[in-house]
C-alpha cells in the first residue's frame, strides 16, 4: 500500500560538509528529504527550480551569507520557513535574525532533540 503522506523536503545551506551531512542525517531520522547547498548562491538556484518545506541556513558562508539569503527568500517566498544556525552568536545576533523574519534559530552545537523541537515548532511536526 502506498503512503499518502508527502515527504517533506528541507534545503540545508551550509559550507561545512561535515555539519551539512550531520544535519541531513538527523533530518532523515524524522523522515525528511534533504537537498544540500554549499552557500547562499547555490541555494538560490535550488529555490528557483524546486519546492521546499523549509530552509536551514548557516549564518556565515562565502559568496552569499545566511542573512542575505534569509532576506532574499522572505522577499520572494515569505511563506517559506527559514531557520538560521550559527556558531558565532553574540547577544544581538538572534535579535537581528528574528527582525529579518527568520522562523527559527539554532546555536551550534545542537542536539537531535533541538532539531526535533525546531521541526515541531516550525513545521508542526509530530512523529
Amino acid at each position: 500500500m502506498k503512503s499518502l503522506v508527502k515527504s517533506k523536503k528541507i534545503l540545508i545551506v551550509e559550507d561545512n560538509p561535515h555539519m551539512s551531512t550531520l544535519l541531513s542525517d538527523i533530518l532523515e531520522i524524522f523522515d525528511f528529504q534533504t537537498i544540500r547547498a554549499n552557500d547562499g548562491e547555490e541555494a538560490l538556484v535550488f529555490l528557483k527550480s524546486e519546492d521546499f518545506d523549509m530552509v536551514i541556513t548557516d549564518l556565515k558562508m562565502p559568496k552569499i551569507g545566511g542573512m542575505e539569503l534569509l532576506n532574499s527568500i522572505k522577499a520572494t517566498q515569505p511563506q517559506l520557513p527559514v531557520v538560521v544556525i550559527t556558531a558565532y552568536e553574540k547577544p544581538s545576533t538572534q535579535d537581528e535574525i528574528f527582525k529579518a523574519k527568520a522562523d527559527g534559530f539554532l546555536a551550534k552545537p545542537f542536539t537531535v532533540k533541538d532539531i526535533e523541537g525546531l521541526l515541531r515548532k516550525v513545521l508542526d511536526y509530530s512523529k
